[in-house]
């Protein structure tokens, strides 16, 4: 018998490992693992604010009560450089928090929109409950006016910090966190708009909202000239800040209008076309028509993310902390302010109100429901997520700005930095108490038993898929791949050893041939549907990614002489196209599904999202048995 051709070495090469990792990333796995890595570069932004305001204060509060004015003509803007920050950039800071927050509503946990109602109202409640606090600290007094202060959670610090001394898992309950503090940052700034905002001047907030609805007028038309959202969104920026209203909401404003998709099979053949016309005529034009064709294939979402997420998570969200943390510390003073009732009051406020009010919240409406809609985690990773939202530095600062002056806004600023330390300590130690739970306990502490949303739209058919392993096993591993992929020739090794590690895992191969990008792809389905035929779907799997390079008509052939299959039948069945239409199922399904890339995997009908090494499957089929295991 004839030696098997060699492998292509772009199927085995572990020189795409970085390029695979990367491109398996999603929108929220790279923004969680942004906020992860900023939290350190925030802390110590806050720590160096501390330092320089105690050792050179002079120096501190000269820099940044420096004056800068940009002016046009007889318009401009006049502030000094703290305004500018808290101002301007943290427009841009809360833009990136809008375009989470709409990615969510179109593509993640709240895309079925009654599950927002749980983390709607618990966002809401644990506002309510930290003022409510505040206020009865501060009753009958002056700094009762700061009620504002504490309310609102820092999305960048808490999330960060959850990643640092949270669980190992659950993913689902940063992202249950991430909807809640976007509730927050949403509420706040509403609130920045109305209760601490004077002197409106209506002529420019009428141009303001005029020009709000022209930039909800191009998002509709679905225009793509980002310039033309830049000059419009800046101009409105100019107006809100002559009307007297703190021009930041324009940045959350922006994000909340700029839709989020997955990218389509459609859009992708096109970015291939294009590129493929740019190879065979590497022309100005031909390439300027592949960059679009490529930025279209992307939602507007999903590129604005990519480009705006770490600016204001390593820099301006730091510079923010640099412009605003700084206070100064003295023993005799230390002692005084934390006998202030605004400092108390934030403290008590964030620490006890925001976890309580978090939990009540979640409890009310999961009774309400008769548990029909509940935490997507158990309820100490509610309280952890609780515990952890007391952490208020951003806009916590920004309102203590706008809302105290002189001495209590130091007092004020003490009282956050505090509450956040005080937040984190008591979000460890929740943590360290579950993780001394039995492990049955600690599963259902941290999971719960809520459904979670099912992103395989067709269900595994018995009879129809090709499955490997237990056939009643608790765990499917579902996945759409092509047999001339790269990537999926990398995985495949991976998933059978998560076979052989695993023995209560079912495996189901679904073809996703990507034609536009491998020409054997289709071919190769249809030959493993032949070899189906003859019950050897699995052999002739196995030996065609094992040689991805060699998928042309003679070695598909080969392989089923090599395999002792009836040839003439197996090439009869490839001529006239035979799995055509299994195939075509299979890809209609992925469609359905949302996918357009492969390999894609789906364990118990959830999505996996992140990378698919070993370890990162192997922690996702763990938390997904631990869940089953878990009774109603």
């Amino acid at each position: 018998m004839a030696q098997a051709p060699t492998p292509s070495s772009s199927a085995n090469s572990d020189s795409g490992n970085t390029d695979w990792t990367w491109r398996r990333e999603t929108p929220l796995s790279r923004f969680l693992s942004t906020e992860s890595g900023s939290a350190a570069v925030l802390l110590a932004a806050t720590v160096m604010a501390l330092v320089w305001a105690n050792i050179a204060g002079a120096s501190y509060q000269r820099l940044w009560h420096t004056v800068l004015s940009v002016q046009i003509g007889q318009f401009g803007v006049t502030m000094d450089l703290l305004g500018w920050v808290n101002n301007a950039l943290m427009a841009f800071f809360f833009f990136v928090v809008g375009l989470e927050a709409r990615r969510e509503f179109d593509m993640g946990e709240l895309r079925e929109r009654h599950r927002a109602i749980l983390p709607f109202t618990a966002g809401l409640a644990g506002m309510a409950m930290a003022v409510l606090l505040y206020l009865g600290v501060n009753a009958g007094q002056t700094s009762a006016r700061g009620w504002g202060v504490a309310m609102s959670t820092d999305t960048a610090f808490a999330l960060g910090m959850l990643a640092l001394i949270g669980p190992r898992f659950p993913e689902r309950l940063r992202a249950f966190l991430l909807t809640v503090v976007v509730i927050d940052d949403i509420v706040a700034l509403l609130v920045i708009a109305t209760a601490y905002s004077s002197h409106i001047n209506v002529a420019a907030l009428l141009v303001a909202t005029a020009l709000f609805v022209a930039i909800l007028v191009l998002s509709r038309l679905h225009l793509r000239y980002g310039a033309a959202y830049l000059v419009v969104g800046m101009a409105t920026w100019v107006a809100m800040y002559h009307s007297g209203v703190d021009p930041i909401v324009v940045g959350l404003g922006m994000g909340l209008l700029t839709y989020a998709s997955p990218a389509g099979r459609e859009d992708l053949e096109r970015a291939t076309d294009s590129f493929r016309d740019f190879r065979e005529q590497p022309t100005p034009e031909l390439a300027r028509s592949a960059r679009a064709s490529l930025q279209q294939a992307v939602s507007p979402n999903e590129r604005l993310q990519d480009v705006f997420h770490p600016w204001t998570s390593y820099v301006i969200v730091p510079l923010f902390a640099l412009a605003n943390a700084g206070i100064p510390i003295q023993g005799a003073l230390l002692a005084q302010t934390y006998r202030s009732p605004i400092t108390l009051g934030i403290i008590v406020a964030y620490v006890l109100g925001k976890p309580l009010g978090i939990l009540a919240g979640s409890w009310i409406v999961s009774r309400v429901t008769v548990g029909r809609l509940r935490p997507p985690v158990g309820w100490a990773a509610v309280a952890g997520g609780g515990t952890i939202s007391g952490i208020g530095f951003t806009v916590s600062l920004l309102i203590a700005t706008l809302a105290f002056h002189g001495r209590d806004l130091q007092e004020a600023k003490l009282g956050i930095l505090t509450a956040a330390l005080g937040a984190a300590g008591l979000t460890w130690v929740l943590f360290r108490v579950t993780a001394a739970l039995p492990l049955r306990l600690r599963a259902r502490a941290l999971l719960g038993t809520a459904e979670s949303i099912v992103d395989l739209a067709d269900p595994v058919h018995p009879d129809r898929d090709y499955i490997r392993g237990p056939s009643d096993a608790p765990i499917t591993l579902v996945e759409y791949a092509d047999f001339e992929c790269p990537y999926c020739g990398q995985a495949e090794p991976i998933v059978r050893e998560l076979l052989a590690d695993f023995g209560d895992i079912r495996y189901v191969w679904r073809h996703l041939p990507l034609r536009d990008v491998h020409a054997n792809a289709q071919f190769a389905a249809e030959a493993a549907e032949a070899a189906a035929g003859q019950g050897a779907f699995w052999a002739m799997h196995d030996l065609l990614l094992d040689h991805q390079g060699a998928l042309s008509t003679p070695d598909l052939i080969h392989y089923a002489r090599q395999l002792g299959l009836d040839v003439a039948q197996f090439t009869f069945d490839l001529r006239r196209h035979a799995g055509a239409a299994r195939v075509a199922q299979d890809v209609d399904s992925a469609d359905l599904s949302g996918v357009s890339g492969t390999p894609t995997f789906f364990i118990n009908g959830r999505r996996h999202h992140g990378t698919y090494d070993i370890e990162t499957l192997a922690n996702a089929i763990r938390l997904e048995r631990a869940k089953v295991a878990l009774p109603p």
